[in-house]
């Protein structure tokens, strides 16, 4: 069967939720405005530079927060000398070089960047036109906390001990021996800052020389509240301060607002916790649609109450599409646009049925644009070639041309990063067909270890914990889409959902999907003798990458890790 060589198969279409290739760009010559072009560079007819679709001219003063947050204050900028002031120029006097991270969370493919027409998001669509556009890019663990751990250090979830949530009870960290990115780039004489959602620690792992997060700000107010984001950004442009830079703007949109009973909509749009002066935002232009024309995921019950819940989320996408464009606004006006490799992605999968804490293609999946001014030729393109979270550190290192150290967390085992650097891609189109997912926990309570492994369209996954129920975590569980799911399951109406939440909550052992053919990940093939060879490969992958990384969960559930002399799995002989 020619699908057994794994293959790509015939183009087909996409199912609702699951992004196309976007369509041929038109280069600049019919953007509308928004869109981006070189600076200095010609602008063809009928284009303007870039500048978002709301920019006013009001200017908001901030006063620094109550605690200090992590330097990053004009007059601490008397102290550097000469050698930063020459950093701000390579070798071959070019300007140095900078990188601009922007992270949504809990977003997915709303945009039209990613052909969603029901959703209007001209920045970034603007910001693919202006840069390559990956189809196939994914999370290594989709749970928030982790995910920004993995994306800050290169490492997985079980290898840098980001288990599960960072804040509150669930108190998940990496471990103290961790090297990450701001870490490593603060050592190289980069100037490091973070805006927005930090849920990461502790500090001295993940430090930032400016910092407005969660930790000294309302995380409404640094990562929701776009105009305050667009005066954080001035602010750290205008330092003075002369290091090329590394600036994570972490957004907390579209991210359901709230904990007790987060919602989207209304709720959302005032922040949703009664704060005096929480309520509306200078620079943003909510706008609202319709339950009936929103595209409902494929994984999503098409339902009323899932219609509206979705139909909400996309006014906060909208919110996060005009902060992108205000941020990369302050860029151009700083001068710094033309010399910032731009990246864009999310955490985790959307907070709906089969996204969120799932290692399916729906939970994993995930928007990633990298714009670079110094590759051109590849703007407005779409590259196929697989591409990991765990890649964006091994790329922002690159990047800056600084060699990952060699160090040991535990023992003498050297760490080793496992993903790339996703630069050739901006000059070719690379072969890369593989990607591993980890996930242990999200919210303290749910232990439910998964590993997973995508190779071409294939994906396998080894649920450890099979025989409990799916944890469901707290603020998915009160949604309007989940409790919509909820009582028609008690009450036996259809639900409008591809499995039932029996399936949904008990899973075998071992799930394999040929993707091409079932792209809704319906058919389990772990059990079929036509597609043995095929598990046997990728669980033989899968494993060599848990040895490679360390991971604690390797000979797991039916055997315990003895890793004294010579590490080996001893069976339990458990019957598992």
């Amino acid at each position: 069967m020619a699908h057994f060589g794994l293959t790509a198969s015939p183009a087909a279409a996409p199912p609702a939720g699951r992004p196309a290739p976007p369509a041929a760009p038109d280069g600049f010559g019919t953007q509308t405005p928004g869109a981006l072009h070189p600076a200095g560079g010609p602008a063809r007819a009928g284009s303007e530079p870039f500048r978002p679709a709301h920019v006013t001219g009001a200017e908001e003063e901030l006063r620094p927060p109550s605690t200090a947050g992590g330097g990053g204050g004009v007059g601490a900028m008397r102290v550097w000398a000469l050698p930063l002031l020459l950093g701000a120029l390579r070798l071959d006097g070019a300007p140095a070089r900078n990188v601009l991270l922007l992270l949504a969370d809990d977003g997915g493919f709303e945009s039209g960047a990613y052909n969603n027409s029901a959703i209007r998001t001209p920045n970034l669509d603007a910001l693919a036109r202006r840069g390559l556009l990956f189809q196939n890019a994914f999370t290594s663990v989709s749970s928030c906390s982790p995910s920004r751990a993995s994306v800050l250090t290169g490492l997985p979830q079980h290898q840098n001990g980001m288990y599960g949530l960072h804040q509150g009870v669930h108190h998940f960290n990496s471990f103290d021996a961790v090297r990450s990115l701001p870490g490593l780039l603060r050592q190289a004489n980069i100037r490091t800052g973070i805006i927005g959602k930090k849920h990461v620690g502790p500090e001295a792992v993940y430090p930032f020389d400016f910092a407005y997060t969660e930790e000294n700000s309302s995380v409404l107010q640094v990562g929701r509240n776009i105009t305050r984001i667009k005066v954080l950004v001035r602010r750290f442009l205008q330092s003075q301060d002369v290091r090329p830079f590394f600036l994570y703007v972490a957004f907390h949109d579209p991210h359901r607002c709230g904990h007790s009973q987060p919602q989207y909509g209304a709720f959302c749009e005032k922040f949703g916790n009664g704060e005096s002066g929480m309520g509306w935002i200078p620079d943003w232009k909510p706008q609202l649609y319709r339950p009936e024309d929103v595209q409902v995921p494929h994984f999503v019950p098409d339902t009323p109450a899932a219609r509206a819940d979705l139909a909400a989320q996309y006014t906060t996408i909208g919110r996060m599409d005009q902060g992108i464009g205000l941020v990369l606004e302050e860029l151009r006006r700083a001068g710094v646009l033309n010399s910032t490799l731009v990246i864009y992605t999310s955490d985790n999968g959307i907070p709906f049925p089969s996204g969120r804490t799932n290692l399916y293609w729906s939970g994993t999946a995930e928007p990633l644009l990298l714009s670079s001014p110094e590759h051109p030729g590849r703007w407005g393109q779409v590259s196929s070639a697989f591409a990991s979270l765990l890649d964006l550190t091994p790329t922002i290192l690159d990047w800056f041309s600084i060699p990952y150290p060699s160090y040991s967390i535990f023992g003498t085992k050297r760490v080793q990063l496992t993903g790339k650097s996703l630069l050739p891609a901006l000059q070719s189109e690379q072969p890369w067909a593989t990607a591993f997912s980890s996930q242990s926990h999200h919210e303290a309570t749910m232990y439910y270890p998964m590993r997973a492994i995508q190779h071409r369209q294939f994906r396998l996954i080894h649920n450890l914990n099979y025989k409990m129920p799916f944890p469901i975590d707290q603020d998915f569980y009160v949604s309007p889409t989940f409790q919509d799911l909820l009582n028609r399951t008690r009450a036996g109406q259809p639900t409008h959902w591809n499995k039932t939440l029996h399936q949904y909550y008990y899973r075998d052992r071992w799930e394999l999907f040929d993707c091409s053919q079932d792209p809704t990940e319906s058919h389990n093939l772990a059990s079929d003798p036509r597609y043995a060879a095929i598990f046997q490969m990728l669980r033989a992958q899968l494993l060599k990458w848990q040895w490679d990384t360390g991971d604690p969960w390797v000979c797991a559930p039916d055997a315990v890790l003895e890793e004294k002399l010579s590490p080996q799995c001893q069976p339990l002989h458990n019957e598992l």
